[in-house]
């Protein structure tokens, strides 16, 4: 269990190839003979066997046949009978190298695979490739040099040209792994090989589709808290919603949902192949910025003014040095040099001068990552430029990019750079691209730390109730809300809407709005009408009864003329909203095929298509991302003081959100939501409009199977008397629970920190200490109990101070119907059950996650551990691996 499922496929001992008769491979398709010579040529270390479906004699024969790895490189009407030995022989995992296999031969390749348990990579793939292994087990081309990046690729054409590429700009890998679209071992599997893969440093994705928005979530987001992940896919589809039964989902194309799911899971997407490695490269460097403040310094003022204007295109800020630096730099600069937005040291600039504007740049906290611009001139010294770069990049403690512009006289500054692993760049443009593709990643690293709940700490909500509403409506055979049940649906969530009465004729019409208060507005009410502007449905400001009664008949009209068979329900009256010096947004849903439901926000109105503001969320959210949400809005910058107006209420539109985001995770049925406007000044927010659309989902309240990513399981949650007094409470493990976990592993003695980790720590790794606790709560779970004590404070007041006194935890194993757990307690609070209680909870979590055994590894000489598997029940196995520990096993 120390070892990644999938390392018999991509870390195999021995390899047994099925290629046609081994002695006569002479014969196989140039594709296959070109495979086994580069099989051979690069100097794989393990054992290598060649068999033919055609040789004869029993399995016993072929028992020192036996192998981790199959590769199979043979025609189409023989790989069958391939995959079946390979299982029979008990490999481990196998290789199905072709191209144009039909689903159905597809489809029984896996269900044989799955029959003898083993990983199949394939069919219709290229292979894979794992350089420092030297082992080419493709036919993508020559074996790539081995480098710190991991790539994975779901085109076997691009897969070939980014080795290319790569070769030539001496770009070295991991692994490659190339994907088909029949692939039974799937992308969320690779990455999280290689998100284990201690030799891989930075992952780079090409994707093309995914089977399961979940498990690729999953995966994405777990491999993204251990190393960079940079993302490249491709297409640009259709609005996931074809209905556009609402103005969210007219507006939210599927590209845009997938760059908003990219962003949550923390890592960062790029356009080309190109800016593919090139952000790896600067991701992979020694610092990551914190800001998107990127200091220019050149000796040229057109480069300059092109990288200033690239970066305010991609959402950068030129940074400028503070007056003390400006101050301090400037009499070491040559008396034409500017320091006003860019530093411009002219065109003699020395490599002096360039040392001490990066030194001035090291030193400015407000340059978050600095950009070196270099254009040779009569008599300039690049090299000795590029020297000063180099000498001086272990001083600045955040990234450095170059652009050595030009070629021939350049060439060997370059070398230069690239040889001290510094990102250097043709263009002043792509070095920007590159440093925006870093500064994003330190954004969205923080949208990935974020684990909301799904219900949120305001006032709770009436799901019941709600729930009854959208029922009723669909026993209906409705899709479409009214106006009237949209309103009470939000208003079951606290959602402020403005009062709304249905009037069924133009004197109830007069009558309601009287009893309002003028001026009112008239809307029509029909299940039919997507948009009631757009039919004349809509009347603002009516001010008198006879203006009422007008605007009720001339409605009911205009509908009837636009739209004859619309149902009409009436017309419902609500009185004009008062905000005089509001702004209108809209807050939207639309449901996205693979993600599920997205949360929209934007500028609101009647012109909404047109100006098509719009920034998007995945659920859930906490104000954190709800907050982000509304920045990255065009409108935001009108929500603060405008035109005399005060700045909103932002906290009223967050609350707005965060109900919406409680509505999407109690209420699986929602589709589509559109709230516009939403009126919003310094007083609050009331929605003025809603519509809602429903439709069946035949799933548990609470399962969340609907949502990409799982909220935070605050369901369970339970405290625990203590033998001798005090109560704990166990709880899933949170990322804000670190410090607390790095100092129970502190506090563990040397004996039970063996026992746990198997190695003498003293104290969690970072890298470890985040992948504890920044868990994907679908695939994982880590339960803590925490302990509160009251404790003297230095000024005299008694404090509350909590500390973990114990974890368990587990993950699925790839089989999906078992878990792997671990369990380890505080020395001061042994024996008291404890240990007992953790195990019965995280049993309880797997029962409830439809997995039907749990197993573990003990050592074999902790005999507490073992006493207590056996007294829950679990059966004690030798472990034919290795010795030293004992496999746990017990069916949930």
């Amino acid at each position: 269990m120390d070892h990644h499922f999938l390392t018999p496929l991509f870390a195999p001992k021995s390899i047994v190839v099925f290629a046609g008769h081994p002695d006569h491979l002479e014969e196989a398709p140039a594709l296959t003979r070109t495979m086994l010579a580069e099989l051979r040529a690069g100097g794989f270390g393990g054992s290598l066997n060649f068999l033919d479906i055609e040789m004869t004699g029993t399995l016993s024969d072929l028992a020192h046949s036996r192998a981790d790895l199959a590769i199979i490189a043979l025609p189409h009407e023989r790989i069958a009978a391939a995959v079946e030995i390979a299982g029979r022989i008990r490999c481990r995992a196998a290789l199905v190298l072709s191209t144009g296999l039909p689903g159905p031969l597809c489809g029984e390749l896996h269900d044989i695979a799955r029959r003898h348990g083993m990983h199949l990579l394939g069919p219709n793939s290229l292979g894979f490739q794992r350089p420092l292994l030297k082992l080419n087990a493709s036919v993508a081309g020559r074996l790539a040099a081995p480098g710190p990046l991991g790539l994975v690729c779901q085109s076997g054409a691009l897969t070939a040209s980014i080795l290319d590429w790569a070769a030539r700009n001496a770009v070295g890998f991991s692994t490659v792994v190339s994907l088909g679209a029949n692939s039974a071992v799937e992308l969320p599997q690779v990455l999280d090989y290689l998100a284990h893969d201690a030799k891989t440093q930075s992952i780079l994705v090409y994707m093309e589709g995914i089977q399961s928005a979940r498990r690729f979530m999953s995966a994405l987001r777990a491999a993204a808290y251990t190393k960079p992940v940079v993302v490249m896919k491709a297409g640009r589809q259709p609005a996931g919603s074809t209905a556009a039964l609402t103005h969210s989902a007219s507006i939210v194309g599927s590209d845009d949902v997938f760059e908003a799911a990219l962003r949550r899971a923390g890592v960062v997407r790029v356009r080309s192949f190109t800016q593919l490695f090139s952000a790896a490269k600067c991701l992979a460097s020694r610092y990551k910025p914190v800001g998107k403040g990127l200091a220019i310094v050149t000796n040229g003022g057109g480069p300059a003014v092109l990288a200033a204007d690239r970066a305010n295109e991609v959402g950068l800020d030129v940074a400028r040095l503070v007056d003390t630096g400006r101050t301090e730099l400037a009499p070491a600069l040559a008396p034409h040099a500017t320091l006003e937005s860019v530093i411009d040291l002219g065109e003699e600039a020395t490599p002096a001068q360039f040392k001490a504007a990066l030194l001035a740049c090291a030193k400015d906290r407000a340059v978050h990552g600095v950009l070196v611009i270099y254009s040779p001139k009569l008599d300039s010294d690049p090299d000795g430029v590029a020297q000063v770069v180099c000498d001086h990049i272990h001083h600045m403690a955040k990234p450095v990019l170059t652009c050595w512009m030009g070629d021939e006289r350049v060439r060997d500054a370059r070398v230069k750079l690239n040889s001290a692993l510094i990102p250097t760049f043709r263009t002043p443009e792509a070095a920007v691209d590159a440093f925006a593709n870093v500064a994003n990643f330190y954004q969205n690293q923080q949208l990935l730390q974020q684990t909301p709940p799904p219900l949120s700490e305001l006032a709770a909500p009436d799901t019941e109730g709600a729930r009854l509403l959208i029922e009723g409506v669909l026993a209906e055979r409705r899709r479409v809300l009214t106006e009237m049940e949209s309103k009470a649906l939000l208003a079951a969530f606290h959602i402020p809407v403005t009062r709304t009465m249905l009037a069924r004729s133009a004197n109830e019409a007069m009558l309601i709005a009287s009893q309002l208060g003028y001026p009112v507005a008239l809307k029509v009410d029909s299940p039919d009408v997507s948009h009631k502007s757009d039919v004349q449905g809509v009347a603002l400001n009516v001010a008198s009864a006879a203006q009422v009664r007008d605007a009720y008949n001339d409605m009911l009209a205009a509908v009837r003329r636009v739209q004859p068979k619309a149902r009409i329900n009436g017309v419902t009256i609500q009185p004009m909203a008062a905000k005089r010096r509001g702004r209108e947004i809209f807050i939207g849903l639309t449901t996205d095929d693979p993600f599920g439901p997205v949360i929209t926000f934007g500028a609101g109105g009647t012109m909404i298509e047109l100006v098509a503001d719009r920034a998007m969320e995945l659920p859930p959210l906490n104000q954190f991302l709800a907050h982000r949400l509304i920045e990255r809005a065009r409108i935001a910058t009108m929500l603060g003081e405008w035109r005399g107006a005060p700045a909103v209420d932002l906290e009223a539109v967050e609350q707005i959100l965060l109900r919406v985001s409680e509505m999407v995770c109690a209420l699986p049925q929602l589709r589509e939501m559109d709230i516009n406007p939403i009126i919003v000044d310094d007083s609050g927010a009331l929605a003025v409009d809603a519509r809602i659309v429903v439709d069946h989902a035949p799933q548990a309240p609470g399962a969340y199977n609907h949502l990409a990513i799982l909220p935070y399981p605050t369901a369970h949650e339970r405290q625990w008397p203590m033998k001798g007094g005090g109560l704990y409470t166990i709880r899933p493990i949170r990322p804000d629970d670190a410090d607390m976990l790095q100092a129970f592993t502190r506090g563990l003695s040397e004996e039970s920190r063996y026992y746990r980790f198997a190695s003498t720590l003293t104290e969690l790794p970072a890298r470890m200490l985040a992948r504890y606790t920044l868990i994907d709560y679908d695939r994982e779970m880590a339960l803590v109990a925490v302990h509160t004590d009251r404790v003297l404070g230095e000024d005299g007041e008694f404090v509350e101070t909590e500390k973990i006194i114990g974890v368990s935890r587990f993950i699925t194993n790839p089989d999906q119907t078992s878990c792997e757990f671990s369990l380890v307690v505080a020395d001061d609070f042994k024996g008291q059950g404890l240990g007992t209680r953790l195990m019965l909870s995280i049993e309880d979590f797997a029962r409830d996650k439809g997995l039907a055994h749990i197993e573990g590894l003990v050592l074999a000489n902790n005999p507490n551990m073992l006493r207590l598997m056996r007294g829950l029940g679990y059966e004690v196995r030798p472990f034919p691996e290795d010795p030293d520990f004992k496999l746990v096993v017990r069916a949930l």
